[in-house]
């Protein structure tokens, strides 16, 4: 066999149960292509988590900056962890296959990865598109592309999740309660200084840790894209819950029975013809 068809072969990788497109939208390909290099798909999402904080303001490099600028260092520190939505999105993604690698995943991180992956990766390039000619006034084009292409693939990077996760009601309770308040301390009401949501086009600081101004109407329409993506991912979670039991894929309880994980041996990579090890029946 080639190589491109040893890496999307189904060979060692969990089973893939017949879904609706809607949830399952990928080809079986690409899906076992990412599973197969989840090893890699975890480093690249550390990398962009590293990033992230960096373009949110944390800065250790270079030294000549401040450790804390831009948009950390006009937020309040007891709301910096609301600040940078898409790096803990994209931490989340790869502990979620990283976890699942060292043959120890876990549902909650999952379905928290989920969430982010389908809020974040549909939010930032809605907020681009919606808002282009402020964000290219100060926004370099390579990257502003960079930013649209990166966050569209985080999109794609959510729809393998439901091979190696049940999607139980538990967890998508918990990232429901995260990311609905996650939009209620970015948009409505910020315990303290001003909402936390990341900065668009026209936003200027007010005083150190104090918070930003908000414009209108390019607050509200930033507001109701991110509403409707947490919605939309809240229906989504449940509705993959409702079609892997359907399938007959998952138990009928609440549980977390095993969906498969790593090949036996104790390899703990995802490549491999073994057997599978699946999550424990507490989520962790």
């Amino acid at each position: 066999m080639s190589l491109l068809a040893d890496l999307t072969s189904d060979d060692g990788l969990p089973d893939r149960p017949d879904l609706p497109w809607y949830v399952a939208p990928l080809p079986r390909a690409v899906e076992n292509l990412g599973l197969r290099l989840a090893a890699v798909v975890v480093a690249v999402n550390l990398v962009g988590t590293a990033f992230g904080f960096w373009y949110y303001g944390f800065h250790p490099l270079p030294l000549s900056d401040p450790l804390i600028t831009w948009q950390f260092a006009g937020t309040p520190a007891s709301m910096w962890p609301f600040v940078p939505d898409s790096p803990v999105a994209t931490l989340f993604i790869a502990l979620a296959l990283g976890l699942w690698v060292l043959g120890r995943p876990n549902e909650y991180v999952t379905v928290l990865a989920f969430f982010g992956c389908w809020k974040l990766g549909l939010w930032t390039p809605f907020a681009l598109a919606a808002f282009a000619d402020g964000f290219l006034a100060t926004t370099a084009l390579p990257m502003y592309l960079f930013l649209f292409g990166s966050h569209l693939a985080m999109t794609v990077e959510g729809f393998l999740l439901y091979r190696i996760s049940e999607f139980p009601v538990r967890a998508v309770a918990v990232a429901a309660a995260w990311y609905g308040l996650n939009d209620v301390v970015d948009y409505l009401l910020a315990p303290a200084g001003t909402p936390t949501h990341t900065l668009l086009p026209g936003q200027q600081v007010i005083a150190p840790g104090e918070g930003f101004t908000h414009l209108s109407p390019i607050h509200e329409i930033a507001a109701a894209g991110a509403v409707v993506l947490t919605l939309s991912a809240t229906f989504l979670a449940l509705a993959t819950r409702v079609k892997l039991l359907e399938a007959g894929a998952v138990g009928a309880g609440d549980t977390a029975d095993s969906v498969g994980a790593v090949e036996a041996g104790g390899s703990a990579g995802p490549v491999g013809t073994g057997d599978s090890v699946g999550t424990d029946d507490t989520g962790e």
